[in-house]
């Protein structure tokens, strides 16, 4: 009679243990799974980390996400805790500043690299000094040439 309790109680354990690594596995796959199914020729920001909670996307450049214009607006700025590019080989330079001058802070997402699944990880750079995680700190983007030169720091 106690070998049917100790056998459930293993069999409980057994189930919990591969109950965690697969809800680990599927919020790391939530980045690669939006990728697949984005638009060509767009970039993706979200709200939380492993681009999860879609704020918007945009296939121009906006100077200010927190204005009533452009692909992104009002609440939108300052949210982005991942960001996605499947863009047309571009590469994508996201700001904490605002304005046409793209000046200040900023990080930057090649085509190839596809996402940033987690901002937490990455800091602005402008060449001066850091400003800061670019976590919940997207107030801008633009679409820049590869090589160019607009990029010094990238997201990872």
């Amino acid at each position: 009679m106690r070998k049917i309790p100790a056998a459930l109680a293993a069999l409980a354990l057994a189930g919990l243990g591969a109950i965690v690594p697969a809800t680990t596995a599927q919020a790391a796959e939530t980045c690669s799974d939006n990728y697949t199914g984005a638009l060509s020729g767009y970039m993706y920001a979200y709200e939380h980390a492993y681009c999860v909670n879609h704020i918007g996307n945009s296939a121009s450049w906006d100077s200010d996400w927190g204005n009533s214009s452009g692909p992104f607006q009002g609440s939108d700025t300052n949210r982005a805790s991942s960001i996605l590019n499947k863009g047309n080989s571009s590469e994508i330079q996201f700001f904490n500043g605002t304005g046409q001058d793209w000046a200040g802070g900023h990080i930057c997402l090649s085509r190839n690299e596809a996402y940033a699944s987690n901002l937490n990880n990455d800091e602005f750079h402008n060449n001066i000094d850091d400003n800061g995680s670019a976590n919940d700190a997207i107030s801008s983007h633009r679409w820049v040439t590869p090589g160019d030169n607009n990029c010094d720091r990238w997201a990872s």
